[in-house]
């Protein structure tokens, strides 16, 4: 009898474990919306939109639980994010854009973050990665020198 309880209650927590999965979580959902801005801005060449994008996504990070995400993974994502927004050069917030991203694929990996398709796109001159919604190149690390520089590398459904 107590095999059967055992395996029902596994059995709950899997199907809770495999909704979560598929549902988007609206906390980090607004944290990718947060990147993708970040992301834009430096697309555009503006530092200081940059800036402000990054303290956007700083606040976003205060409102998530760590339960959600674990205070190792919120550390490490604040520290690019804090990085880009406390400097005006656009040089330093693109380098640190470059762990900020693959910060956050590791996140999307982990969790559904949208309900549309995420494009994990690389750019072999700056040797980084980003996120997009789109197929379309418009890469971050070089902005208007190299706006359509990279490639799709991977699909996140």
């Amino acid at each position: 009898m107590k095999k059967y309880i055992i395996t029902a209650v596994l059995s709950i927590f899997s199907v809770i474990s495999l909704t979560a999965q598929t549902k988007a979580n609206p906390q980090v959902s607004k944290l990718y919306e947060n990147y993708v801005a970040i992301k834009t801005a430096l697309t555009s060449d503006d530092a200081d939109k940059t800036s402000k994008a990054a303290a956007e996504f700083l606040k976003t990070t205060s409102t998530i639980d760590s339960k959600v995400i674990s205070e190792g993974n919120l550390n490490a994502i604040k520290k690019g994010a804090a990085t880009i927004s406390e400097t005006k050069s656009i040089v330093a917030q693109r380098e640190a854009f470059l762990s900020l991203s693959n910060n956050m694929i590791a996140l999307t990996k982990q969790f559904k973050l949208s309900e549309k398709p995420i494009f994990v796109q690389y750019c072999p001159m700056a040797d980084g990665s980003w996120l997009s919604n789109e197929k379309q190149i418009v890469n971050p690390y070089y902005g208007s020198k190299m706006l359509s520089c990279g490639s799709v590398k991977s699909e996140i459904k």
